[in-house]
């Protein structure tokens, strides 16, 4: 499948910003059933980015505004060639051993209850269990947008039974965790039936299955990410993950708005 995305952010502040500094994961990675055909970050205004790639493995291109603004746009996008590889992240190059990922975070803690969560879900085999896991947190904290922030953990997400893709995803996280699997948050964009704008990018969870590698769990929606799926950047938790995340100074008021435009294109690039 070829996934075309664009995904725009505008910032604008009711008092101008006097310099900043912008650190963009917007760029996805090759492997095998996801190839990254064409991409572009762009940030006009901005000085040449210094790129690199963090601990995590993801390319990170970090920008500079050294002049006044009262508005800032990030566009990132591009096409991504696709195959259903039943969640399987096989040839992406390894940052970090796999016990790195069962690092505890404030947003990844594990407390009582999603303790009782792992435990309850245990299966025979590491794959089942994880599938069980999946499963139970979905019925556990239904869907609803607009319920958590930005800040909001996996304790509390769990104890209010509603959340979004971020609290399924860091829930799933902090048991899997706990129960001695390496597990990371992931964020990326998912192809819906119809390609209309969406508030912003999608998430979910990676956990390390021996003999298998990284597998994808998006508990949101009960499956395993398809070719439906662009993986964009991986970290231990989403603030650890974000696409953007910066600093400034001045820029008082401001105001965030995001669309992201996932499409499937018809006519696959050679």
């Amino acid at each position: 499948m070829l996934i075309s995305v664009r995904h725009v952010t505008r910032y604008t502040y009711a008092a101008p910003v006097s310099y900043a500094v912008q650190s963009l994961r917007l760029t996805p990675a090759s492997f095998a059933g996801h190839r990254v055909l064409t991409w572009e970050v762009r940030v006009p205004g901005a000085g040449p980015a210094l790129q690199f790639k963090d601990g995590h493995g993801n390319l990170v291109h970090m920008v500079t505004i050294a002049a006044r603004h009262s508005s800032l746009t990030i566009e990132a996008g591009g096409t991504v060639e696709t195959s259903d590889s039943n969640g399987v992240v096989d040839g992406l190059p390894s940052a970090s051993p796999p016990r790195v990922y069962l690092r505890q975070t404030a947003q990844t803690r594990a407390e009582p209850r999603i303790r009782e969560l792992a435990q309850a879900a245990v299966r025979t085999d590491t794959i089942s269990h994880l599938h069980a896991l999946s499963s139970a947190i979905r019925e556990c904290v239904a869907y609803v947008a607009g319920t958590t922030d930005a800040q909001t953990t996996a304790v509390d997400a769990l104890a209010a039974g509603k959340g979004v893709c971020q609290d399924h995803a860091h829930i799933f996280i902090a048991a899997a965790r706990c129960l001695g699997i390496p597990a990371r948050y992931v964020t990326g964009y998912l192809l819906i039936e119809q390609s209309l704008p969406a508030p912003a990018h999608h998430a979910w969870a990676e956990a390390w299955v021996e003999g298998l590698g990284w597998v994808g769990f998006d508990v949101a929606n009960r499956i395993c990410p398809t070719e439906r799926y662009v993986r964009l950047a991986a970290g231990l938790d989403a603030l650890g993950a974000a696409p953007i995340a910066g600093s400034r100074r001045g820029g008082d008021g401001e105001e965030l708005d995001v669309c992201v435009l996932v499409q499937q294109q018809q006519n696959a690039q050679q």
